[in-house]
């Protein structure tokens, strides 16, 4: 395929980077060359200084024959003329950064598609979206909903007080049993689990189950002490938390604390429809987070721009005794220290945004998509069309390449397991783990062959 990316920011970095380890034929252009400076000999891919606004500069970067053409510069008007200049000039599929919540409203998508832009992405929200999943269920790092969550993948960091630990996965996980493990992570290694692979003290776990079952996994996961989240304080008065802050369920009472007095009087603003409370303050005060009920609080999120003081704070949060902490780390050279200091939830805008993107370049029907950081693996939901291979062999006969499992599907709105002997049909959403970014080599399983 061939791809532009214009903005060569955190975001449109990040995807350039992923799409040179998938050998795709991308170009990434910007108009400051300070922001392109070596990334061309770094990474397999093209770089060009130019406007994404400039016809001239779109021409030169083969834009009328972009597969897909991706905006994500600062800037949302940018963005989405950009976004209409290249489908006007003949690219095939368009996406654009936002930052207007507004144009989010599914009502308003063939307007955007008549414009010619056919997605929108707006980080922001989607990380908001990741924090909620996290605080409503406080003994989860990680929660991935399909098909509206008739199956549900969780990710757990598992205790000594797990009841499943030093027992071989083939006694615990059988056809017939509630959940199936799709994944261990283990030190630095990744391990798709056979039934001899066994669960460890302090691995981190995901688990596959359905809606109804997921106050059974948290009781043999030794979760069931974890108080559930009602009082949460925020670092942080970025636009994240102000989009964390607008979806927190109501019965959770939301405490933001903002180093800048302006910052507080405009988070007042956007906030006066809501409960929250804007405290000005360092959230990094041990006095002020004491006199803030920190004892009596559930939940600490981290959300300044800044990662190092996110991960500091909620070692701190943790010492004072919050069992649920969460931390925006942008820097990925961070990702694995924060882990191994023991964190809790990590959320990174940009390896969202990309997931979300990452997505459009996939031929086989891919609704949903998210990266795991944490286990350098993807996750993807796959509709299974009409005569594709995945449709013709019992699972175990697949043949699917290695690191990847097929954790369960969606069939008439019913979530189930699958397991080796399941026949996937036409229609089937089916939630797909793959290890170390091979979700290019599954879509074919999902494809007709006259697409192949």
């Amino acid at each position: 395929m061939k791809i532009i990316i214009a903005g060569a920011g955190a975001v449109g970095t990040h995807l350039a980077k992923l799409l040179s380890r998938e050998h795709q034929e991308c170009t990434l252009m910007d108009a400051d060359p300070s922001r392109l400076e070596g990334l061309d000999t770094d990474y397999d891919i093209m770089t060009m200084l130019g406007s994404p606004t400039s016809i001239k500069a779109l021409q030169e970067a083969g834009t009328d024959e972009a597969d897909l053409f991706v905006a994500v510069t600062p800037d949302e008007s940018r963005n989405m003329n950009a976004c209409i200049l290249a489908h006007a000039i003949g690219a095939k599929k368009t996406v654009a950064r936002i930052d207007n919540y507004e144009y989010l409203d599914t009502k308003l998508k063939p307007f955007f598609r008549k414009l010619g832009i056919d997605s929108l992405i707006y980080p922001e929200v989607l990380a908001a979206q990741d924090i909620i999943n996290g605080l409503k269920m406080s003994w989860v790092r990680q929660r991935w909903d399909v098909h509206g969550g008739a199956l549900v993948m969780l990710g757990v960091k598992l205790r000594e007080t797990c009841e499943i630990l030093n027992q071989p996965l083939k006694e615990l996980c059988g056809p017939d049993d509630p959940y199936h493990i799709v994944a261990i992570k283990r030190g630095g290694d990744t391990i798709i689990p056979g039934g001899n692979d066994e669960l460890r003290n302090l691995d981190f776990a995901y688990f596959m189950t359905t809606r109804e079952y997921i106050p059974y996994i948290r009781k043999v996961a030794g979760k069931e002490h974890y108080a559930d989240v009602k009082n949460v304080i925020i670092m942080g008065g970025s636009k994240t938390t102000v989009r964390t802050a607008l979806t927190t369920p109501d019965y959770m009472n939301v405490k933001i604390i903002e180093r800048d007095q302006n910052r507080c009087d405009r988070l007042n603003e956007l906030l006066s429809d809501t409960d929250t409370m804007v405290i000005h303050g360092d959230g990094r005060d041990i006095g002020m987070l004491m006199e803030e009920g920190i004892r009596n609080t559930q939940a600490f999120v981290a959300l300044t721009e800044n990662a190092e003081t996110n991960i500091l704070a909620c070692l701190t949060a943790k010492k004072l005794g919050v069992r649920k902490t969460v931390a925006m780390v942008e820097n990925l050279d961070y990702v694995d220290m924060a882990e191994g200091l023991d964190i809790g939830t990590i959320i990174n805008k940009k390896t969202i945004a990309a997931s979300h993107i990452f997505q459009l370049m996939l031929d086989a029907d891919v609704s949903n998509m998210r990266s795991l950081m944490v286990a350098d693996s993807d996750v993807a939901e796959f509709t299974a069309a009409q005569g594709s291979p995945v449709t013709r062999k019992q699972v175990k006969d697949l043949g699917l390449p290695t690191g990847v499992t097929i954790g369960g599907l969606v069939r008439h709105n019913v979530g189930m397991l699958v397991n080796g002997n399941s026949q996937i049909e036409a229609g089937d959403s089916v939630m797909v783990f793959c290890h170390e970014h091979n979700i290019k080599k599954v879509e074919k399983y999902f494809k007709p062959r006259t697409l192949w």
